[in-house]
C-alpha cells in the first residue's frame, strides 16, 4: 500500500473553529428565562458550567484549547436555534458561565462574526444574525447544520451542490495531465479497496475525502478549488440523503476507479459520466438528484 495511507491529507476545515470531528462536543440547551439583572439577556441556564475545566482537559488531545471549544459550543447553539436574535450575547456572561477569559470570549465571537453568525455593533451589542447572513459554505456551519434541526435540508442542499460541481471538476481534471496527482488519486482508490475488504469504514472515508478534494484541486479552476472544503465537509456528515460515497461498496469503488482511468486517458466525458454515476442517489431519496440519463 502507498505510504500515502499514513500521511493522508485530512479534509479542509476552518483552523479557527477548533473542531476535530463532527458531533464530538455535547450540545448545551438554552434556557428561556432571562438573567435577573438584565432584561432579555441569556441566562445560560442548562449550559455546561464545566466547559472551561473540560476544555483544559481535552486541549492536549484536540490541540485546539478553550478558544476552539467555545466556538464549537456557541456555533452549535446558534445554528440549532438555541440562541436567537431576540437576546444579546453578553461577553461577560459567556465568560462567567463557561469559565473562560475575556480574551477567549472575544476571539471566539470574532470567529463567529467572520462566519456571519453574529454581529457586534455599538449601543446594540453582539446579536445572532439571520440565516440569510450566514456563510452557509463554511465547513463548520455545514457540520453544525448537519447535526441540528436543519439536518435534512443541509444534506439535500449538499447533495445538490455536489451534483453541480463535481462532475464538472472531473471533466476539467481530465484536461490537466498531472501524473503526480493522478498517482495520488490511484493511491486513494487502492487504499479504499484495501479498507473495504477489511471493513475499515473510517480509513475508507478519509481516502474518499482526499480523492474528491484532489480531483477538484486539479481541475484547474480556482473558484472550484475554493469549494473543495465544502465537499470534504459534505463527506464527513451522515444521516441524510445517501450517495454512492456515503455507502462504501464495490460499486462505489468501481466508479472511483473509472474516474481515475478516464483521467489517465484524458477522457473528460467519461470522467464526468463516472462521477455522475458515483453521485447518483439511492432510490429512497431519488427526489434529491435525478439519475443520469442513458444515451
Amino acid at each position: 500500500m502507498s505510504t500515502l495511507a499514513h500521511t493522508m491529507m485530512t479534509p479542509a476545515r476552518s483552523a479557527d473553529s477548533g473542531l476535530s470531528g463532527p458531533g464530538e462536543a455535547d450540545r448545551y440547551p438554552y434556557a428561556e428565562a432571562p438573567a435577573p439583572d438584565r432584561v432579555g439577556a441569556p441566562a445560560w441556564e442548562g449550559a455546561d458550567p464545566e466547559l472551561g475545566r473540560a476544555g483544559r482537559r481535552a486541549a492536549g488531545s484536540r490541540g485546539r484549547g478553550l478558544h476552539g471549544q467555545l466556538v464549537q459550543q456557541l456555533g452549535q447553539m446558534i445554528v440549532s436555534g438555541d440562541l436567537g436574535a431576540d437576546r444579546p450575547l453578553v461577553p461577560e456572561e459567556i465568560g462567567q458561565r463557561f469559565e473562560v477569559s475575556r480574551t477567549v470570549v472575544r476571539e471566539s465571537l470574532r470567529v463567529l462574526e467572520a462566519k456571519g453568525l453574529v454581529s457586534a455593533r455599538p449601543n446594540v451589542g453582539t446579536r445572532v444574525r439571520p440565516v440569510s447572513d450566514w456563510n452557509l459554505l463554511d465547513p463548520d456551519i455545514i457540520e453544525w447544520r448537519a447535526f441540528g434541526p436543519q439536518r435534512d435540508d443541509q444534506h439535500r442542499e449538499l447533495s445538490e451542490l455536489r451534483w453541480t460541481i463535481e462532475p464538472l471538476a472531473a471533466r476539467l481534471a481530465a484536461g490537466h495531465g498531472r501524473e503526480d496527482i493522478q498517482q495520488r488519486l490511484a493511491d486513494m482508490v487502492e487504499i479504499m479497496g484495501h479498507t473495504l475488504g477489511r471493513g475499515d469504514a473510517l480509513t475508507f472515508a478519509r481516502a474518499d475525502a482526499e480523492f474528491h478534494s484532489l480531483l477538484i484541486q486539479v481541475a484547474g479552476n480556482r473558484m472550484l478549488e475554493h469549494l473543495s472544503g465544502i465537499v470534504s465537509a459534505a463527506l464527513q456528515v451522515s444521516g441524510g440523503p445517501a450517495t454512492g460515497c456515503d455507502r462504501p461498496n464495490e460499486t462505489s469503488l468501481a466508479h472511483h476507479g473509472r474516474i481515475v482511468d478516464a483521467l489517465a486517458t484524458g477522457d473528460g466525458a467519461a470522467a464526468e459520466a463516472a462521477m455522475r454515476q458515483l453521485l447518483t442517489v439511492h432510490p429512497e431519496v431519488e427526489r434529491v438528484v435525478p439519475a443520469p440519463r442513458e444515451h
